[in-house]
């Protein structure tokens, strides 16, 4: 399986095939690093847009035992932009994934879901969605496990 730094250098296409055969998983417990894939940038571009974007702004995720997240945001690594997370189905290909909802927590965020799939035991794939369009990819890394 690869890595999430190789993923930075795989076109959409092969990013979606990969979700399409990836399972659900367990919803991911406590902090994971994340990292922001824009394949639509070429890439060279998704690799400075991902540094600038984990640099600068978005960092990952932290799930609680309680159904909720809340992403990880600038270098202080501020808890903000809570999400409902649970089980359902893909938009993508109606297959279960990991839904995170924003729609009833966030009045900024809340045409935006996010789904998940496992990659592998450390590894998640992230799609994210606003206002039902395919908008880019992301994965979240137990932090625990060494990035690829």
């Amino acid at each position: 399986m690869p890595t999430d730094t190789e993923l930075l250098g795989t076109d959409d296409e092969q990013i979606e095939e990969l979700f399409r055969k990836c399972p659900a998983g367990d919803i991911p417990k406590g902090p994971m690093e994340g990292l922001a894939i824009l394949p639509g940038a070429g890439r060279a571009g998704a690799r400075v847009l991902a540094g600038v974007v984990n640099r600068f702004w978005w960092r990952g995720k932290v799930f609680s035992p309680e159904g909720y997240l809340s992403n990880r945001l600038t270098p202080l690594d501020i808890l903000s932009i809570v999400a409902m997370v649970g089980p359902g189905p893909s938009r993508l290909d109606d297959r279960e994934c990991i839904v995170i909802d924003y729609s009833h927590t966030s009045m900024v965020f809340g045409s935006v879901r996010d789904e998940l799939r496992q990659v592998d035991p450390h590894l998640y794939l992230g799609l994210i969605w606003l206002s039902g369009r395919k908008i880019g990819w992301f994965t979240l890394r137990d932090p625990n496990s060494s990035r690829g």
